[in-house]
């Protein structure tokens, strides 16, 4: 058993649905014996790897893969929140091939206070891995993915958004990873989500993130960023919903006819890749960041794709952002404030034919 001060209300390994929470313990000024509860959803169809009528057999009839899928890691991305607690309620036992595990909202405190980080410890979620089984709440849980839930699953999910700092085409996206046949499959997964672009991406603001730490234990990692800032379309909905039961479905997971993005009526995907430091600009000083380029449009090397206004200078010229290369504008400022230091922009260019075989 995994060294963790986590309880789960749910057994994993029970046919059937469940609803529970895991329980995470944690002090405060007002509660000496308190817990985060963290709620989490478990559907799986008949007994795992059962030998049923007791002839020797594996029965294999409900013998689909594991699926971990997860939201609000950071806890103002909230699509992916909304598209697994309408899964929670509508997912249902017969519905399920193997077992589903559901967690829509990984960063609680964060969800509740409009936070990208945690305020009950100040963490960024998606930096705690692998976790600290005797740290804090973040840093538990992140260690009971790591060591109880990860080892479970076949299949990992984790939806993110650009939050309230950055505005994304909304697309399916994941690491390059070394392993050539994980890397086929979660490309694959990729696709299936069903958005326009699908995205290579690098980690650029240090290490501990959720998706790297299931790659590295060789799960097939599918995520995500549907968008960005606080109001979320309808749209953007409708692709994160879909795009999660197209991914079950792909993985059969859950029942579903697996269509291909052609009789699905969805063109073939744009493939775009951010690997350098380079593709992901920075402000250099701090000011009002206004947008040049729209979201999505194609950059050439050179072109200002942004300025930088200062309010307590009105004679001053703005500083412009520069895309160092051709490519397009995948992602971009969210608010006007930006203090220097802070991603801007993120110029993607379109992946060699060759890293798609």
């Amino acid at each position: 058993m995994a060294d963790t001060q986590i309880h789960s209300t749910v057994d994993f390994d029970k046919p059937g649905k469940q609803h529970g929470h895991l329980m995470i313990p944690y002090s405060y000024n007002l509660g000496g014996w308190a817990n985060l509860m963290v709620p989490i959803t478990v559907i799986q169809n008949g007994e795992r790897n059962s030998d049923k009528d007791g002839d020797g057999v594996r029965d294999t009839e409900h013998d689909g893969p594991t699926v971990l899928a997860m939201a609000g890691n950071h806890g103002d991305e909230y699509p992916g929140q909304v598209a697994l607690l309408k899964l929670c309620r509508e997912l249902q036992e017969a519905d399920v091939r193997g077992r589903v595990i559901l967690i829509p909202c990984l960063t609680m405190p964060g969800s509740k206070a409009m936070t990208r980080l945690s305020p009950l410890d100040g963490k960024n979620f998606n930096r705690c891995f692998p976790g600290n089984a005797h740290g804090t709440p973040s840093e538990m849980l992140a260690h009971y993915l790591t060591t109880v839930l990860f080892p479970m699953a076949d299949i990992v999910i984790d939806i993110h958004t650009g939050g309230r700092s950055v505005d994304f085409v909304p697309c399916a996206h994941m690491h390059l990873v070394p392993d050539l046949q994980q890397r086929q499959q979660m490309m694959a997964g990729t696709e299936a989500w069903g958005s326009e672009m699908c995205f290579l991406y690098t980690d650029i603001a240090g290490t501990g993130l959720l998706p790297a730490e299931a790659e590295s234990q060789g799960k097939i990692v599918i995520t995500t960023e549907m968008g960005g800032g606080e109001p979320v379309t309808t749209a953007v909905h409708r692709l994160t919903q879909n795009g999660l039961r197209n991914v079950l479905i792909h993985f059969g997971a859950i029942n579903g006819e697996k269509k291909t993005r052609a009789q699905r009526g969805i063109k073939p995907a744009r493939w775009v890749q951010a690997l350098h430091r380079d593709d992901y600009r920075f402000a250099p000083e701090s000011g009002l960041y206004e947008n040049i380029v729209a979201l999505g449009e194609d950059v050439a090397a050179g072109q200002i794709v942004g300025l930088i206004h200062f309010v307590e200078r009105p004679e001053r010229d703005p500083v412009p952002v520069i895309a160092p290369t051709t490519g397009v504008l995948i992602a971009c400022r969210g608010p006007s404030v930006v203090a220097q230091g802070d991603c801007v922009a993120c110029i993607a260019h379109d992946v060699p034919a060759d890293l798609l075989k």
